[in-house]
């Protein structure tokens, strides 16, 4: 049983993946198919004609390297922005001691239990009184702020030895230099696996930009892609929608496949020590 336990865990991963990539190769292959092909019973998985033609219907139908911009600009502007202050708290509530700090972080923690929905209005109030909607820095600046990315960073640098940061105190390193010059450097892992999540988050985010964005010169790729849906059942071209979807997916499996080795390790090592 033992000999068969190595080929069973083998195959179950097998069947694990094929059960994921299947939607994905679905989904390619109805972007390929031609529209009078869609309904047709049964299913074919490989269309007898492929053609491109719903991407170039999908690329007719807005302003598809604008709206690529737009969401590669917030995508990119909300990663950074939630690195640099992620690690600076996640540093502090790891690092420094002071009246309060456990009950603060756990305080801030609990947010993640709050549905975006219960703070959505009070956001947009606030950054409409700021002035920010139809622009940037409404889409960049409120994502920049997130409980998970604090806790994420806290807990890899928990599982720093404090000999690192002790031995550059000693060779006159202050705490922004030791930060800077001894933390950051081991950090990869960490920031790999938090920039891919909030890569992810910023690319897929389709409620918040719909609300606050009514230009469409300021539209990301997610609402963009809701144009292509009908208004009544029965009207929606599946060919295109899938095509904008291919679209969408490959920048984020690009970036994945980048970042794969210190996502695993910074997943793995964020979790040894609470």
């Amino acid at each position: 049983m033992r000999r068969l336990w190595p080929l069973l865990t083998t195959l179950a991963i097998v069947a694990g993946a094929f059960v994921m990539l299947v939607p994905f190769a679905w989904m390619l292959s109805t972007s390929l198919k031609p529209s009078t092909a869609l309904l047709v019973l049964p299913p074919r998985f490989v269309p007898e004609e492929p053609t491109v033609e719903a991407y170039r219907s999908v690329a007719a139908s807005f302003p598809l390297l604008r709206v690529f911009f737009n969401s590669a600009v917030v995508a990119l502007a909300t990663t950074a922005g939630q690195l640099v202050v992620a690690s600076l708290s996640g540093y502090a509530f790891a690092r420094f001691t002071f009246r309060g700090r456990d009950t603060l972080f756990y305080g801030y923690l609990a947010t993640l239990m709050v549905p975006f929905a219960v703070t959505i209005t009070p956001l947009f109030i606030i950054v409409r009184t700021f002035g920010w909607t139809n622009g940037y820095l409404g889409l960049i600046v409120p994502a920049m702020f997130t409980a998970f990315g604090t806790f994420l960073m806290r807990q890899f640098f928990l599982t720093v030895p404090r000999e690192l940061e002790e031995a550059a105190t000693l060779d006159g390193a202050g705490t922004l230099a030791t930060f800077v010059r001894v933390i950051l450097p081991i950090s990869g892992p960490a920031f790999a696996t938090l920039g891919i999540f909030a890569f992810m988050a910023s690319w897929n985010n389709f409620l918040w930009p719909l609300l606050i964005v009514s230009d469409r010169q300021f539209m990301t790729l997610p609402l963009a892609l809701a144009t292509l849906q009908g208004i009544y059942p029965g009207q929606t071209q599946w060919n295109l929608v899938m095509a904008g979807t291919v679209v969408s997916v490959v920048p984020m499996i690009v970036v994945f496949l980048l970042a794969q080795r210190w996502v695993i390790e910074g997943v793995t090592t964020s979790g040894l020590k609470g």
